[in-house]
């Protein structure tokens, strides 16, 4: 097992101190060294960013971290509330099945791009720039044809991605 204790310590440039020791059963040795902080944070910045990498999908070469609306629960609740979403973010709905899906904006109060994939992961349509609903009755966005995957991304990345139906979307679940 290998522990790691990082001492890190600010203004004066002073030198960051990393103690690294390896702890087998009775035994102990350890040892220090200077690293400089910089690299020491680009050190830190990529292994977080590799432990605390989750779900996401790709789309057109184009990678967004993902909620997964896999119950119906969470379907149910969708993006409701939200104020804002990360640019590189979006929600992906996993339906056991795959038929034609009409989804509104009940509740929710970020504009949207909703994005209808079929069971191979082929996009069928995408609603563009979907308005929040701030009364009771609210439209439905339906899509063109069956399908077992919807994404919602911030509205206007459709048009970015320049994405057209047959593009594949590409899932990162496993994480």
């Amino acid at each position: 097992m290998q522990v790691i204790s990082c001492n890190y310590k600010l203004p004066d440039s002073l030198p960051l101190t990393v103690h690294v020791g390896l702890i087998a059963k009775n035994s102990c040795s350890a040892q220090t060294f200077t690293m400089r902080p910089d690299l020491f944070l680009s050190v830190l910045l990529v292994c977080s960013s590799c432990m605390a990498q989750g779900p996401y999908v790709e789309l057109n070469d184009e990678r967004f971290s993902v909620e997964l609306a896999d119950t119906v629960d969470k379907r149910t609740l969708g993006l409701m509330f939200r104020d804002s979403m990360p640019d590189d973010h979006g929600m992906l709905f996993i339906f056991p099945g795959e038929m034609r899906r009409s989804f509104w904006m009940k509740n929710t109060r970020i504009l949207l791009d909703i994005f209808y994939f079929d069971r191979n992961l082929a996009l069928v349509s995408v609603s563009e720039n979907t308005p929040p609903c701030r009364t009771l009755k609210c439209p439905a966005y339906p899509s063109d044809g069956p399908a077992k995957y919807v994404l919602e991304l911030n509205a206007g990345k459709a048009a970015e991605l320049g994405a057209k139906p047959g593009d594949l979307l590409e899932l990162h679940l496993d994480r």
